[in-house]
């Protein structure tokens, strides 16, 4: 039936508008925050991107921010930080403002502002960084015990990383040698002490001296018997 006269046919399934896609909703930040009742730190948290395109990544952020700690109106960040440096970051419902430095700032930390709330600043964990990584590194951004930068916290994971490391390659050389791997007593090059000198000895072929034998009387042809 016509819906403007009553008559005719339904329209067919063919002529109904197609369906718009459903909007996917923000993926939820990556954030660790200090709680709010202990003073601020060096760092008041720290932020997990999964990209290192800020101008994708920045929504997530200051959508978390604008629900529980006020609108974000103003960032600042290093230079080297992030590929791209632009002024106008846009996020829903308003733009944010970016300021960036060249020197006197900490290249691992991003600063946030907020209207009449104040700033906060966070460790930003390099998007390529392996989960359990990540999540120390965020965890002690959060604990109000600690007071380490951003580069600090940073610093100490890659010492801890690197003694995890000696320790688990240390473990393989032992289970190495426990195998048969390797000789029981080690090797070590001849000293100078204990080096062996060869010397060269004349070798005997068994054929005789060069030059004629004393022992053996010469031949004279002009003295012949009759």
């Amino acid at each position: 039936m016509n819906p403007h006269t009553g008559t005719g046919p339904p329209p067919s399934t063919g002529d109904r508008a197609p369906n718009r896609p459903a909007r996917t909703p923000p993926r939820p930040a990556r954030l660790a925050l200090r709680p709010p009742t202990f003073p601020p730190g060096p760092v008041c948290g720290a932020w997990w991107p999964r990209t290192d395109d800020l101008m994708t990544e920045l929504p997530e952020l200051t959508e978390a921010f604008d629900a529980t700690r006020g609108r974000v109106s103003r960032m600042a960040s290093h230079r080297d930080t992030w590929p791209t440096a632009p002024c106008d970051l846009p996020v829903p419902g308003h733009t944010v403002k970016a300021a960036w430095f060249a020197s006197g700032f900490d290249p691992h930390m991003i600063r946030l502002f907020s209207y009449g709330v104040g700033r906060w600043d966070l460790l930003v964990v390099p998007p390529r960084t392996e989960a359990a990584t990540a999540a120390r590194l965020m965890a002690a951004a959060a604990d109000p015990a600690l007071h380490l930068t951003a580069s600090e916290l940073l610093a100490a994971e890659r010492r801890l990383h690197a003694k995890d490391e000696a320790v688990r390659e240390q473990g393989r050389m032992e289970q190495w040698e426990d195998e048969g791997g390797a000789p029981g007593r080690p090797w070590a090059p001849l000293s100078a002490s204990t080096t062996v000198a060869v010397r060269d000895r004349p070798r005997r072929t068994g054929l005789p001296p060069a030059g004629p034998d004393p022992n053996r009387p010469l031949h004279n042809p002009s003295k012949q018997t009759p």
